[in-house]
């Protein structure tokens, strides 16, 4: 299930993705399968374990194309630890909620994208996330939960803070509101037979991608997606590929 719009991100072969906040590493199979140069970042070990494991399984099946690589570290967005201007795309999916500190985050983001490089940047949506945090506290208020909710345009005004340049933006999972406005409902930790028919949909959803859902998701998403999805770029030009300065100098 992937939030972020990998033609908008525009996700080449060769590119350099920087994952950051993986998770179980959704975000980096596709950007792997697509021959970008991947790099997976995550601050629990056992997401960490998994993505590395899931991104073997991936190379030995043969899925990702020659020339793409993989690399899965364990490390602080706060601290990251890559060179100022080293990657061209960066994705930060559900993440920030979760970082006190989303300024020093967003900040370095910004040193370590190259000028002209993008960030998608994915956080739970005000309006859904308010009623989940309306229905449940167990919902965020534990440990390594949500400490925060944004506004759109306070998103926008942090990245531009940060020194990046907000663009595009859209909303995604709406089909995935309803179902944790019911968990939060009936208790996070409880699982009623609703909850688990619900559940069953969204797997059938994510797996066979049928129209019925696919058009009410379209439908749905400007109302009540789950996700908002900001993109921004950092100012500056990119710097030119060795095929593309060669052909300039054989135009001189």
């Amino acid at each position: 299930m992937l939030t972020v719009d990998y033609d908008l991100l525009d996700v080449r072969p060769g590119t350099t993705v920087l994952d950051l906040g993986c998770g179980e590493g959704r975000h980096a199979f596709e950007a792997y399968r697509r021959g970008a140069h991947v790099v997976a970042v995550d601050w629990g070990t056992a997401e960490v374990a998994t993505t590395r494991q899931w991104l073997g399984a991936i190379a030995e099946a043969g899925e990702a194309p020659a020339g793409a690589r993989c690399t899965v570290v364990r490390g602080d967005l706060r601290h990251l630890p890559f060179p100022d201007a080293s990657v061209d795309r960066v994705i930060a999916s559900e993440v920030l909620e979760h970082i006190p500190d989303d300024a020093r985050a967003m900040a370095e983001i910004a040193r370590v994208l190259k000028p002209g490089g993008t960030v998608a940047v994915t956080v739970p949506r005000f309006g859904p996330e308010r009623v989940c945090w309306a229905l449940s506290d167990a919902y965020h208020a534990n440990e390594g939960g949500h400490v925060r909710i944004y506004r759109g345009d306070a998103l926008r005004a942090r990245l531009a803070v940060a020194g990046l340049v907000p663009g595009r933006q859209h909303h995604a999972h709406a089909l995935h509101a309803p179902y944790w406005w019911l968990k939060c409902a009936v208790g996070v930790d409880r699982d009623p037979a609703v909850v688990r028919a619900y559940h069953r949909l969204l797997v059938w959803d994510l797996v066979k991608r049928p129209w019925v859902t696919r058009l009410a998701e379209r439908v749905l998403d400007p109302l009540i997606g789950k996700s908002l999805v900001v993109y921004a770029a950092k100012p500056g030009a990119p710097a030119a590929t060795r095929p593309e300065r060669e052909k300039t100098a054989a135009l001189r």
